[in-house]
């Protein structure tokens, strides 16, 4: 899915020119790090959307996808046959989903029109099963009965505390919901409000969290985030500067179920440190909440496995 998305979003900044792009990114930069929330759509016109697209689509997509797989993991039997992408703009996380599980219908909600016009022509060809459909993003919004998945990405950032309760409340209504902000302090602590009303409608987390009870992480301490690789095109160096040919996108998320799965033993919450003979896993952990565990070579299969092992994974 990585080389359609990046062929449909060859060229989309033809025609605009530079300063506008850059004038769009600017401010979509400002939205993005939460420091806007607004009752009215972030994307306002083509630029804005096109600007968006090449500057935050790849990033979006590879987040969602991280947190999708993590989720899929936990329900390894289990696969969508419908699934609702609200305040999904120019569709990152229906392209996410669609990399993630096949043969399931997606619908795209947005109140934007410019954004779902332009997700419909990315996507063209690519995904079919894809409804575009204009919708406020907030409160009075509901999700039709035996919905099996519903995603929110970078969107609760967006909206006042009203609206974001709302939009929780109606995505807890279909059976699997993952939910995914910006990899900060304040987008975690969005993600952990939205944990709490997740439980309290009566879904179980199972992802990142080995458990459905209060996080361990102490507020203003820390925060729960996570990292995704991003492989940089042309066309994102063009918009986003930088002359790496990759960076790195920080994420929080949480998925949570009706499902009957059990969430991971423990989870890597920090990018494992490698020593001679050593490795150093700071988990969050069912029974014991954050803890640090030291696996060396005597471990012998479960030191190979450390070795191998990735910020965010799951570990036994």
């Amino acid at each position: 899915m990585h080389d359609e998305l990046r062929a449909a979003l060859a060229g989309l900044l033809d025609g605009l020119p530079p300063k506008q792009a850059a004038q769009a990114v600017e401010r979509l930069i400002a939205n993005y790090r939460g420091t806007t929330p607004t009752d009215a759509p972030v994307l306002r016109d083509r630029a804005d959307v096109a600007a968006y697209a090449a500057y935050r689509m790849p990033a979006t997509f590879e987040a969602v996808r991280a947190a999708l797989t993590a989720f899929a993991v936990r329900v390894p039997d289990w696969s969508p046959a419908t699934h609702i992408d609200i305040g999904g703009g120019t569709g990152a996380a229906t392209w996410a989903a669609a990399a993630t599980w096949q043969g399931h219908r997606s619908t795209v909600l947005d109140w934007a029109q410019p954004a779902l016009d332009l997700g419909r022509e990315l996507a063209a060809g690519v995904l079919p099963d894809t409804q575009w459909q204009r919708q406020v993003i907030g409160e009075g919004l509901t999700v039709p009965e035996g919905t099996d998945l519903v995603t929110v990405s970078y969107v609760l950032g967006e909206l006042r505390p009203d609206a974001r309760r709302a939009v929780v409340e109606a995505a807890a209504a279909a059976t699997s919901v993952v939910l995914i902000e910006p990899g900060t302090p304040d987008g975690y602590l969005r993600i952990r409000e939205a944990r709490d009303q997740l439980i309290a409608a009566g879904l179980r987390v199972v992802a990142p969290c080995p458990h459905s009870d209060t996080c361990p992480i102490a507020v203003g301490e820390d925060w729960c985030h996570f990292s995704a690789r991003v492989s940089r095109s042309s066309l994102h160096r063009q918009v986003k500067g930088g002359s790496l040919a990759y960076e790195d996108e920080k994420f929080s998320y949480v998925a949570a179920t009706t499902l009957d799965a059990p969430a991971a033993p423990s989870r890597i919450v920090r990018k494992p440190q490698l020593r001679k003979g050593q490795v150093l896993l700071d988990l969050c952990t069912a029974e014991e909440g954050l803890r640090r565990t030291t696996v060396t070579k005597r471990h012998g299969a479960d030191y190979r496995a450390a070795r191998d092992a990735s910020w965010g994974d799951d570990w036994a």
